[in-house]
Formats: C-alpha cells, sequence, structure tokens
C-alpha cells in the first residue's frame, strides 16, 4: 500500500507541473499517455484530447452477474478524472502594456491575485508576469481595501521593460494566448499535500495509482474497467464523448468538498450522494457506501451545493449509465488547495473495494 501512495503521490506532482488549463492540455495528455504505456497499457488519444484506456477486461464468467452492483447486466465500468484546470486567457493589451485576462473555467480572481503566471505564446514563447490590481500599490492606491476583485480591474503586469501596447505585440504576445498560475505545490511532512489544481489532477495520480496496481499484481477485475482522463470538464463538456457502448456505470474520481455543511475531512474519501446537478444513482451511492463500510475505510457521505462533475457530463449527452461520484477531500476548492495522503489512500482503497 505505501508503494501504491508514494507512486500517486509522484505522478500527482508531476502532473501539477505540468501547465494544462482548460484548452491547452496538449503536453499533461502527451505526459499521461506515456505513463500509461510505461505501465504496459496502450492508451488512445480522443479527439478532444483526453487520453483512453482498458485497463481491465474483465472475468468472462462475471458478465451477467445478479450480485454485481450494476446488475441486471454487469456491463463496463468507466473511471472518469480530468486533467484540465484553470486558468485564464489574454482577451486585451492596455495602451500601457498590460494584458487584460478572461477566466477558463471558474479561475477566481480573489484567489489569484498576486500569483506569479506564464504566458504561452502561439509562437512557442513563454514569458512570466504576475496577476495583480491595476494600481496595485496601496501606498498609492486609496481605494486598494474597498476595491472588489473582478477581471475588470486585474491585470497581469509582464516581467518584460514595456511601456506601451506596441511593445507587447513586439514580443509576440496576442489576445488568445494562454495563461498559467503557478500551482506551488509541496507536500509537507505531516502527509498534507498543497497546491492549486489538486481538482482535479490529485484524482488522475489516483487513476494511473489503480491502474498500476492492477497491471503489478496481474489482477483480472470481475468487471471490464476502462479509464477516461477528461479534458474541458472546467467547461462543463469533459465527459460528454468517448463512451464505449459496453459501459453501464461511470464513476467520476474527482475531488470531495470539506466546507461548512459537509461532513468530509482533507484526510477522508467522499461518496457524493447529490450535487447542484441532482442526486447520483442510488444504487451506486449505495455499493459504493457498503464498500468503505466493508473495507473500514474513514469515508463520509455527502451533499455538495456548488459542483458538476464528468459522470453528470455523460449523462448529459444521452448516455444511458449509472453514475457515481468520489474523491479524496479537497479544502479551499478553486484555490489554493490542500488535501491529505490519508484521503488518497482512502479513495484508492475504496476503488480496489469496490471494484474488486
Amino acid at each position: 500500500m505505501e508503494n501504491s501512495i508514494a507512486y500517486i503521490m509522484e505522478q500527482t506532482q508531476k502532473v501539477l507541473a505540468i501547465d494544462s488549463p482548460t484548452g491547452f492540455t496538449s503536453r499533461a495528455a502527451a505526459y499521461c499517455m506515456d505513463e500509461y504505456r510505461r505501465l504496459g497499457y496502450s492508451p488512445c488519444l480522443t479527439n478532444k484530447g483526453g487520453i483512453f484506456v482498458c485497463i481491465s477486461e474483465g472475468r468472462p464468467d462475471a458478465a451477467c452477474t445478479a450480485a454485481d452492483h450494476s446488475s441486471p447486466e454487469a456491463g463496463a465500468v468507466l473511471l472518469e478524472a480530468h486533467i484540465d484546470t484553470l486558468g485564464a486567457m489574454v482577451c486585451d493589451i492596455s495602451k500601457e502594456g498590460r494584458l487584460f485576462l478572461t477566466p477558463l473555467g471558474g479561475m477566481n480572481p480573489n484567489n489569484a491575485e498576486a500569483e506569479n503566471c506564464r504566458i504561452y505564446t502561439r509562437s512557442g514563447k513563454v514569458y512570466s508576469g504576475t496577476f495583480q490590481l491595476r494600481n496595485a500599490s496601496i501606498h498609492v492606491n486609496g481605494d486598494y481595501n474597498k476595491t472588489s476583485r473582478s477581471y475588470d480591474v486585474m491585470e497581469v503586469v509582464l516581467d518584460e521593460i514595456v511601456e506601451k501596447k506596441e511593445d507587447v505585440l513586439a514580443l509576440g504576445i496576442l489576445p488568445g494566448d494562454i495563461v498559467c498560475f503557478d500551482p506551488r505545490t509541496m507536500i509537507t511532512d505531516s502527509g498534507y499535500i498543497k497546491s492549486r489544481f489538486l481538482d482535479d489532477k490529485l484524482s488522475v495520480g489516483i487513476l494511473l495509482g489503480y491502474a498500476r496496481y492492477l497491471k503489478e499484481n496481474k489482477i483480472q477485475t470481475a468487471r471490464k474497467i476502462y479509464q477516461h482522463i477528461t479534458v474541458y470538464e472546467e467547461v462543463g463538456h469533459g465527459g460528454s464523448a468517448s463512451v464505449p457502448a459496453d459501459v453501464t456505470e461511470v464513476l467520476s474520481v474527482d475531488m470531495g468538498c470539506v466546507g461548512e455543511g459537509l461532513g468530509c475531512k482533507e484526510t477522508q474519501v467522499s461518496i457524493c450522494a447529490k450535487d447542484s446537478g441532482g442526486p447520483y444513482h442510488y444504487d451506486v451511492v449505495t455499493a459504493l457506501v457498503t464498500a468503505a463500510q466493508s473495507a473500514n475505510l474513514d469515508f463520509s457521505v455527502d451533499v455538495y451545493p456548488h459542483y458538476g462533475s464528468d459522470a453528470e457530463a455523460t449523462l448529459r449527452a444521452g448516455y444511458d449509465c449509472r453514475h457515481g461520484l468520489i474523491g479524496p477531500g479537497v479544502y479551499a476548492s478553486h484555490g489554493y488547495e490542500r488535501s491529505h495522503q490519508k484521503g488518497v489512500e482512502n479513495t484508492f482503497r475504496l476503488l480496489k473495494a469496490y471494484l474488486g
């Protein structure tokens, strides 16, 4: 178990180090493709840019087992986690040579203020900068404390000597260029992992860890299992395609919410019963709870007030599947997030207990 968790944490850090906001995920996807191949799998790249791979063919004798939690017909299971993150895009350049941004996904300017960032140009050159309130010096700006942070009053200050719009254009920076924020990843001696974009790169690490566990232990699960590392989840359509015909159940592995009114802690695995899109499949949630109890896991069952998942995108796209959502507890979602290795372990163990 310790070896698996160490691998998951290692892979999470590696994926976190690769910038991949929604619409700019090719480098992170290439890394995951290479890692699946290294583990002995044959992944493919979807047209949208996600990664799809079969990690278990299932046991033929278990194809229609009524005792299975996908009964009456035990079809394949699709595990989904997303590699796209929050970020931004250049939408305009001021006459003073500052960059105005539009968000990619729910990147909140309150959480991004004073954050270092990278600007990727179409030519491949990368520049650095800082996302700041306009007129950012409190010694100069008398309205600094009263100003509500929004993209209308924020700008990127480039780490280049520029004084006007033409200077920025001469660097090759244009509207439409991608802006990536520093994840600031660290793991503490006490087991906490702190970083931007644990949502959902922590669960990408967990899916890689589960795929490695099956391969190294030569485990043949009862049901056929696919994994889909999705892109565009942060804008709502990550899981809306690439679902094989034999899939009867979709399980999104994303972050568990930690906050007021919820039971989940960073050390737990959260099983979501309902989010803003409605309830998850009752039988799937029940089976997940039963598996967690049987394995003596530290878990909670929660209702998320402001949340949507890849599994819901799959159903909205018209696929006839049962669906569920689990994930390690993550505090300060869409900000500077924090989870714990115990939450990772409980999520990993729930996958093992649930899928066999």
